[in-house]
């Protein structure tokens, strides 16, 4: 994505605080202290998620799908600087099983995120933030991750990232980051093949904030693809050349401006200009680029989140193919009960373009619509229940060689409870 490595981060944990239907309400229990500063919350989760669509595509077959997720959070805090973890697995079960493609599957994951700052952020020093995390996911458990993608299961994601940034004065201040993500997938059970990919990305940004509504940012990012383009049986690639190149690079330049220490309300709106170069130069891209996110505390009970941005990439879906992904996610969360309970909805809507780099009477559009709604309620200090809906609806132009299988719409309901220490 064509923004840095820190903000990015914080996004996404904002985003998550406040649509996601297992909120931190469910995390309400003191946990295990070790000490005075760490402290580790062990969780078990037992779900039921009715699935009228469980293998993703035009042929519907539903089933329910019974589940059993245990995990821990980690957080240890100092004066200066923290350290947050989580670990998590989960089996899933399909009560009436016998679909193509589709068996019981584990799901796995661990992350960590650590932060230091030696003065508040409107005094002048330095800040630091490294985060690494690892994903199996033999199926996704949700319909769509936070920015509209959902492309099947066998998937296994690693990332580490990291951005230093030093305030010069209470005004001005720079950052520098730099991220490593790698994507795979294992074909062996896939209908149609999913191509993963990994990525270089290092970039800076420098900010003045002529107040604390208005802070104006200048960002550059560069980005180094990798993706395995060896010959793909499924195309006839004769006559058009050579093999592709397996790098593809990006460059970023964007400009615009956001709020620096406000409590209620925070923003970022950057426009500016993307290049693209995918497998060796073999096709160019030259656009507009953009992120924006937005943040509103409403009084003490709601909470609104708005996040877009765009980006460049080699396609996780087609072969010889790059991608550009546009995306618009809008959440709200109500606090219930003297908060006991907590609400969530949120709609994402995301555009895929795939751009064939040799075979272009194949380049196609896709279209993904996703409508969440999320409740937990807190029984006590250790028991919580929870439950969710989620609708997707697929689209696409209908001029791809395959784009019709991703022609659906798909509907996932679930109840549990979740035990916490």
């Amino acid at each position: 994505m064509n923004i840095s490595t820190k903000h990015g981060m914080a996004l996404a944990a904002a985003l998550a605080a406040a649509v996601s239907a297992q909120a931190e309400l469910m995390d309400r229990p003191e946990g295990i202290r070790i000490g005075q500063r760490l402290t580790i919350k062990p969780y078990v989760a037992f779900s039921a998620t009715y699935d009228s669509n469980v293998g993703g595509n035009k042929d519907a077959e539903d089933d329910v799908i019974l589940t059993v997720n245990p995990g821990f959070t980690l957080d240890y805090t100092a004066e200066s600087w923290y350290l947050k973890g989580t670990g998590n697995y989960s089996y899933n079960g399909y009560l009436r099983g016998g679909h193509a493609n589709e068996y019981s599957y584990h799901n796995y994951g661990e992350s960590v995120l650590f932060g230091w700052n030696s003065a508040p952020k409107s005094e002048k020093g330095w800040s630091l933030m490294l985060n690494q995390s690892f994903i199996l996911m033999n199926s996704l458990n949700d319909v769509t991750l936070s920015d509209g993608s959902s492309y099947g299961r066998d998937t296994r994601e690693f990332r580490f990232g990291g951005s230093l940034e030093h305030r010069f004065t209470e005004r001005l201040h720079a950052d520098v980051s730099a991220s490593y993500y790698w994507l795979d997938y294992d074909n062996s059970s896939q209908k149609n093949s999913l191509y993963g990919w990994s990525r270089w990305l290092v970039g800076g940004e420098i900010g003045y904030a002529a107040s604390k509504w208005f802070d104006i940012l200048v960002s550059a990012n560069y980005s180094n693809y990798r993706q395995d383009n060896s010959s793909n049986s499924y195309y006839d690639l004769s006559g058009y050349g050579s093999n592709l190149s397996n790098d593809s690079e990006s460059w970023s330049l964007m400009a615009g401006f956001g709020s620096f220490a406000t409590d209620r309300i925070s923003y970022r709106l950057l426009v500016g200009w993307n290049h693209f170069e995918y497998a060796g130069r073999r096709s160019t891209t030259d656009a507009m680029t953009y992120s924006a996110s937005g943040r509103w505390l409403i009084g003490e009970t709601w909470n609104m989140m708005l996040l877009a941005t765009c980006h460049y990439q080699p396609s996780e879906r087609e072969y010889g193919s790059s991608q550009r992904t546009d995306s618009l996610s809008w959440g709200i969360a109500k606090s219930l009960v003297r908060g006991k309970a907590n609400a969530t909805f949120d709609i994402c809507y995301r555009h895929e373009g795939h751009d064939y780099s040799m075979l272009n009477t194949q380049n196609y559009d896709l279209d993904t619509l996703t409508f969440r709604l999320g409740l937990n309620y807190t029984l006590n200090r250790y028991l919580a229940l929870f439950g969710r809906a989620e609708y997707r609806r697929s689209f696409d132009d209908g001029k791809g060689k395959s784009s019709a299988d991703y022609d659906y719409d798909r509907f996932r309901a679930s109840l549990g409870f979740r035990l916490t220490y």
